[in-house]
């Protein structure tokens, strides 16, 4: 069995989540960045894994049009969702149900919400005072707000079960 993590990130927390979950697969597993790679052959895989990091509350740009362009295709595969967002609860999972149409949802065997981590020194200017104003943070370090293994430990689980 191999397997596609097909993931779109602006500043890297979602890459570090799909290197985390290639390491908890027992499949051949390739990292594929939608930003980098075009366009993508989904013959060889039997299971492909979404992720998509949500930032002003939407989905990458390049996931969207990923997603639109092999939906038919995707449908076909043994599939997983996750996103990467700073929302945690109902807001986490109306992120969720923004990123990916109804159809994918239903057909995913598993489905994760894998928090989020604020990188200052990714930000611009106007990134970081929106941030330092939203969030109530001083200075300019990473704040790894919720971001959590142990979800990806869990969605893997579910993953590798169905």
């Amino acid at each position: 069995m191999k397997t596609a993590i097909i993931y779109g990130t602006l500043k890297g927390t979602t890459e570090k989540a799909a290197h985390l979950l290639e390491n908890q697969l027992p499949s051949e597993v390739n990292l594929i960045n939608v930003k980098e790679e075009k366009p993508i052959n989904l013959a060889g895989y039997d299971t492909v894994i979404l992720g998509s990091s949500i930032y002003a509350g939407n989905v990458q740009e390049k996931m969207k049009k990923f997603i639109h362009t092999y939906q038919q295709e995707l449908l076909s595969k043994k599939l997983g969702l996750y996103i990467c967002c700073m929302y945690e609860g109902d807001k986490a999972m109306q992120q969720f149900e923004m990123a990916y149409p109804q159809q994918l949802r239903s057909h995913a065997v598993a489905s994760g919400l894998f928090g989020g981590e604020l990188h200052f020194a990714k930000m611009n200017m106007f990134e970081k005072l929106i941030v330092k104003i939203v969030q109530k943070v001083e200075g300019n370090k990473t704040v790894a707000a919720n971001f959590s293994e142990e979800a990806i430990e869990k969605f893997a689980s579910r993953f590798i079960k169905n």
